[in-house]
């Protein structure tokens, strides 16, 4: 494809876009003044390995609660995290508080995607997307919709990752200078509504005609994706420890390292041990409620649940639990518990029921 190609692919895209954009919260219309850094800012981080359906509502509740970057800003980091709590990749949340206070701090987010890059947290896709949506910057922005959608449309056979060097090359050159910011979230509604991972709709796409994978009558096998290693599977435990069948033992996690700064119950380390290793049962009336499981981005875990039958003040002396406090149980759900101990928390309450 020459340069007048490459203009055509992003003339079709735009009008495929002025016609077909995804209504979503955080976006301006086709034509419209360009949204707020922050709330742009603020669903790309959001977004981050997470489905659209899956953010919306959690965008809308940070955003009632927070409506400006100044206000995420002066927020408890605690508050934060239990708002972030259900959505994953909690490093996301550190970083977002840590990102909102220099913004604050500088008074306002800045305009170029170097300068972006340079606040926390901000990797080449966010600095990125935030240029050109936010400040109408032209910016090559690559996730993983405009991934499929490059590879298919130039036939990129090399297998991810070692294919994004190429890709990229490719993306920027179909990126215009004008309507940058449309033309990003252009290519991102198309592989998300259109050029799917599977069962592409080529019948529908805008840049059908140029696309060199539809021509060898499989573009669904692009892009082409190394073989994936088996996650390695850990054990651990944690410990349910009520008071009055009317509260139970929360501690507050430590602020790096997996599930940084986050409530939860006490456990026996199980994110520090590589070879999921543990240690024996505790001494004393401990019973086993069952295990939960759970799939983090570099292992799969199987944490098994202990509940405390006897005082709870022997069972805190039994693990050395440290600080922590005593969370209402039909408060429960506004503890902020990641998934994982939600899901462990739940089975200790229906083993409660039961018995």
């Amino acid at each position: 494809m020459d340069a007048s190609s490459d203009t055509a692919i992003a003339t079709l895209l735009l009008d495929w876009y002025d016609a077909h954009a995804r209504d979503l919260p955080w976006r301006a219309r086709p034509g419209s003044p360009a949204p707020d850094p922050y709330r742009v800012w603020l669903s790309e981080v959001m977004l981050q390995q997470t489905t659209v359906a899956a953010v919306k509502d959690y965008f809308a509740a940070f955003t009632a609660r927070w409506p400006t970057v100044a206000a995420l800003a002066a927020a408890e980091d605690g508050e934060v995290m239990a708002a972030w709590a259900g959505l994953g990749y909690y490093a996301r949340a550190r970083n977002l508080l840590a990102c909102a206070r220099e913004v604050a701090a500088r008074g306002a987010f800045p305009d170029t995607e170097d300068a972006l890059r340079a606040l926390p947290g901000l990797g080449a896709y966010t600095a990125a997307a935030v240029a050109a949506i936010a400040f109408g910057r032209r910016a090559v922005v690559v996730d993983a919709n405009v991934e499929r959608v490059v590879s298919r449309l130039f036939a990129i056979e090399e297998p991810l990752p070692g294919s994004r060097p190429a890709i990229r090359e490719k993306a920027d050159a179909i990126t215009p200078d004008a309507r940058a910011g449309d033309f990003a979230q252009a290519m991102m509604d198309l592989g998300a509504t259109v050029c799917t991972s599977r069962n592409p709709r080529c019948l529908l796409c805008p840049i059908a005609a140029p696309c060199l994978a539809r021509r060898s009558g499989d573009p669904g096998r692009l892009p082409v994706k190394a073989a994936k290693k088996a996650r390695a599977v850990r054990q651990g435990r944690a410990f349910w420890i009520e008071r009055d069948e009317s509260a139970v033992w929360l501690v507050r996690r430590p602020g790096s390292g997996m599930l940084g700064g986050m409530r939860a119950l006490p456990d026996d380390g199980w994110a520090a041990r590589a070879d999921g290793s543990g240690e024996g049962p505790l001494a004393g009336p401990w019973e086993s409620a069952g295990k939960v499981g759970h799939v983090f981005t570099h292992f799969a875990l199987e944490l098994n649940l202990s509940v405390y039958l006897g005082d709870e003040v022997e069972a805190l002396e039994a693990l050395g639990a440290g600080e922590g406090e005593w969370w209402p149980l039909d408060r429960l759900d506004e503890a902020g518990l990641p998934t994982l101990f939600a899901k462990a928390a739940r089975l200790a309450l229906a083993e409660r029921e039961d018995a």
